[in-house]
């Protein structure tokens, strides 16, 4: 699939975005240096891989804050789960829940926040480093596209103080594993995770295959859905954006569904919302986030 670029919006300069992440590419690069490597820093790196991207990410931010795919039991659990995926340092989840919910609105528009029509690094990273002006975090756009999240004063604070929670997390693994686990389980797994879920806004509005019509370019592609847990199946999560499902085929494996099914028999998730065949086309903005305003 080829794409075609369009002119670089303006942007300015989001610097602490800037010196963060740049911060996380350089840490990450100690990984380099053989003396602090360990097999329990890659097995602490792996886990957490899984647990800050995979569930943080993945199954909270995306499929419950910003999709309401499913439901919780009690309702609160999605208050530390929140602070789990603030620990991927992607952001507070009303600024990422809000980015997200736009994107759906406008996939592959002009107004959309990473579409790989800017080209493949605007939709990979850039967006994170460099702000639109039309598109700056203010209680405005969180109230426009996430007034669900923005009103619970949890949330807010969560939203406010998420930079604690990646820093407290390095901090014990400095303290339990030295630098090993500072260097593979901290600066090395953020990047891994970082990359890996910005793949799913480049890559996969690129290559792969479309087995549902859309009116974007999603795709889906299958060694970006093993390495997001499932959310490289990404053309199937567009025609239906409220499903908790995002492989629908037997072969289209998707580990996020299946940690919901578990959580559905331990009584903690219900309501799990499942795609409506011969609908998933014509799905609206609105409907894309659940009924709030597109």
């Amino acid at each position: 699939m080829t794409t075609t670029t369009a002119q670089p919006r303006s942007a300015s300069i989001s610097w602490a975005s800037v010196l963060w992440i740049g911060a996380l590419h350089v840490g990450a690069l100690l990984a380099l240096v053989p003396a602090y490597f360990s097999w329990s820093g890659l097995a602490v790196c792996l886990f957490l891989h899984w647990l800050t991207g995979g569930i943080g990410i993945c199954l909270t931010y995306h499929r419950l804050l910003t999709h309401r795919s499913f439901a919780l039991r009690p309702r609160w659990l999605e208050y530390p789960l929140t602070m789990i995926g603030n620990c991927a340092s992607e952001g507070g989840a009303i600024g990422w829940v809000s980015d997200h919910r736009n994107h759906h609105a406008h996939s592959d528009e002009e107004e959309d926040t990473h579409t790989p029509l800017q080209g493949f690094f605007w939709a990979h990273m850039y967006w994170w480093m460099m702000v639109a002006n039309d598109n700056r975090h203010t209680v405005e756009y969180y109230q426009k596209w996430a007034p669900d999240l923005y009103k619970d004063p949890v949330h807010r604070w969560l939203e406010k103080y998420h930079f604690i929670f990646p820093l407290m997390l390095f901090g014990a693994l400095y303290l339990v594993g030295g630098m090993s686990w500072l260097v593979w389980g901290g600066f090395f797994r953020s990047i891994f995770v970082l990359h890996s879920t910005w793949l799913v806004n480049s890559a996969s509005h690129i290559w792969g295959y479309r087995s549902q019509v859309t009116r974007d370019r999603s795709t889906n592609l299958w060694w970006v859905a093993l390495l997001t847990y499932g959310e490289g199946w990404h053309n199937n999560h567009h025609a239906f954006q409220t499903s908790a499902r995002h492989g629908l085929r037997w072969w289209e494996v998707d580990l996020t569904y299946t940690m919901i099914q578990i959580m559905k028999s331990c009584g903690i998730a219900y309501n799990i919302r499942l795609p409506k065949f011969g609908s998933g086309s014509a799905m609206s903005p609105t409907e894309a986030v659940g009924g709030l305003p597109g």
